[in-house]
Formats: structure tokens, C-alpha cells, sequence
């Protein structure tokens, strides 16, 4: 993801000299590069997240397309009360990047993890949230908050994701996109986890179950129409998140189904109303918290084949 995201920022600020990158001191080699190629766009605030958004809210003011980039823990808890009175409330034209959604920052623990930014954030009005899973999704999502007027949350990996989509470039345009088409259950998930949910459909499959998978970029708005479309095709609906279930993708459907009058039984797969266990990697901390491939698939067998 950090290639993409760097690339397309990149891309961006050299297209357009209104186009600003905002930092918390949590750069790397290659956002130094930005800096040195363009210092006139390119602000370090340091470890000052409500600093930093404020600034960002003043420079959309002033007719700027400012991206801020730092830690999605930081961002979406520390730098609330700033996303939600200067950029949700002013209507300002900022773009927000949390970087390490869900466990991908795994080594540092919980006050590093970014698994309740979801019913955090989608609370405030106004303010678009995106969940790109692949490198080539978090290009085409970077480039359509360029263009869209409007405060935008970006949730972005950090745990070296996979690529689903074919070589070429993909646009954008606010709908979720149907990966595989299946028959009795259809499971959604938003993010990275994405690499864990299509291994478990590939193990199950081996046990003659086949599922659908639907791939939630845009968390909000969300794409209620093509839910309905869903509800009248499976009757099943499992939700699979890096994030706590409450608040999150899971909710989203909930309430949708709700409001709806669906007729779907729903389950919702994520962090059990508590923060993760364990340290290691991220694969590892899936595992230890049920969110790995083969815990995925054992839900989707229970749920499907062992009724």
C-alpha cells in the first residue's frame, strides 16, 4: 500500500500546486522525496495531530486540497474533536489519510491499532469513509477524493497487501464491487483483511460450499441499493472486519437490513467488543484473534454447511 499511496501522491502534487501533504512525523525515505521535490506543498507539524488538521482545515479555507497522513489511531481518536468542528463542521475540502488500518501495525500494540476508527468517524456528517483493500484501490480512492470536494477518510493498510485486480488502472466510482459470485451465503469485508476472507472461501470450497464475496470500498455513503440486490439472491450474510464489531462494517449492514426489512440472517465477524490480543505480526494477530483464514472458514462452514 505505502508504494501506491506514495506514488500517487506523487502524481497528484505534481498535477495540481494546490494539492498539500500534511505530516506527524511519521514519514519514511520515500515521503522525504516528496518533500525535496515539493517543498512548497509538503508541511511536517510533527507528533501534533490536532495541529495538524487544523492546519489542514485553515489551507482548505484558503482553497488548498490538503492530504493529511498519519497513524489512523492517531488521527480518528486524538485529532476527533478537530475533524469534527474544523474540517465536518466547516465542510472543508480535507483529505485524510490513517495509515495502518485495523492490526497492521501489530508490533506496538492497541494504542497502535486502528480498530474502532470506523464507528468513530462515520458518526460525523458529512465526511466520506473509504476502505481500499488493494494498492490499485487505494490509488483510484486517493485520486477520487482529489477530485470530490468534500472531507474524506481513507483507510489504508500497512501490512505489504495483495493485489486482486488486473494490471490496468481502476476507477472509482462509489460502489462496492462484487469479487466472486457464489450461492447460499454472501460475505462482505472492507480492507485488508480482504486476503484473509478470499484464502477461507478457497478452503471452503474444498468442502463443497460457495460463497459469495463482496469487497465494502466505500464505507460511507454505503451502497444500501446493491445490499437489496443481495438480500433477494442470499439469505445468509456474514460481515468480516478488522475491527471491533461494534460501530463498524457489521453494524453498517445491521442497520441497513433494519431498515430494509431483509430477510437475511446476518453474523458478524470481528473484534468481540475488546481491543486485540497478543503481539507479533499480523498474520499472527489474526490468528491469535480469530481473524486468519482458517478461522474464517470454520465460521463460514458453521454457518452454511453444519446448520
Amino acid at each position: 500500500m505505502q508504494k501506491a499511496y506514495i506514488n500517487t501522491m506523487y502524481q497528484l502534487m505534481s498535477k495540481n500546486p494546490d494539492v498539500m501533504l500534511l505530516m506527524a512525523d511519521s514519514g519514511t525515505a520515500y515521503d522525504k522525496m516528496l518533500m525535496e521535490d515539493f517543498p512548497k506543498q509538503y508541511v511536517n507539524v510533527g507528533i501534533a495531530e490536532e495541529n495538524l488538521i487544523g492546519m489542514a482545515a485553515g489551507m482548505a479555507a484558503g482553497g488548498k486540497i490538503p492530504f493529511v497522513f498519519s497513524n489512523g489511531a492517531f488521527l480518528a481518536y486524538r485529532g476527533f474533536e478537530f475533524i469534527r468542528d474544523d474540517v465536518c463542521l466547516q465542510k472543508n475540502n480535507v483529505k485524510l489519510i490513517g495509515m495502518g488500518s485495523g492490526l497492521s501495525i501489530s508490533t506496538l500494540g492497541p494504542s497502535h491499532h486502528t480498530t474502532e476508527d470506523i464507528g468513530v468517524l462515520r458518526t460525523l456528517p458529512g465526511l466520506k469513509i473509504l476502505s481500499p483493500a488493494t494498492p490499485r484501490e487505494l490509488e483510484a480512492v486517493m485520486k477520487y477524493a482529489c477530485e470530490y470536494h468534500g472531507p474524506v477518510y481513507i483507510r489504508m493498510g500497512m501490512g505489504g497487501e495483495c493485489e486482486f485486480h488486473a494490471d490496468e488502472d481502476i476507477c472509482f466510482d462509489g460502489k462496492n464491487v462484487e469479487f466472486l459470485s457464489g450461492e447460499d451465503i454472501c460475505i462482505f469485508c472492507t480492507g485488508s483483511i480482504l486476503e484473509e476472507v478470499y484464502r477461507a472461501i478457497e478452503l471452503v470450497k474444498e468442502q463443497g460450499c460457495h460463497p459469495a464475496l463482496v469487497n465494502v470500498v466505500a464505507l460511507k455513503p454505503f451502497d444500501e441499493v446493491r445490499v437489496v440486490d443481495y438480500a433477494n439472491r442470499y439469505k445468509k450474510f456474514l460481515t468480516v472486519e478488522e475491527h471491533n464489531i461494534h460501530g463498524g462494517l457489521g453494524s453498517i449492514l445491521a442497520e441497513v437490513i433494519a431498515e430494509k426489512h431483509l430477510a437475511v440472517e446476518l453474523k458478524v465477524l470481528g473484534l468481540n467488543d475488546c481491543f486485540a490480543g497478543g503481539y507479533g505480526t499480523q498474520k499472527q494477530l489474526r490468528k491469535i484473534n480469530g481473524l486468519d483464514a482458517m478461522s474464517i472458514a470454520k465460521q463460514i462452514l458453521e454457518m452454511v454447511c453444519y446448520e
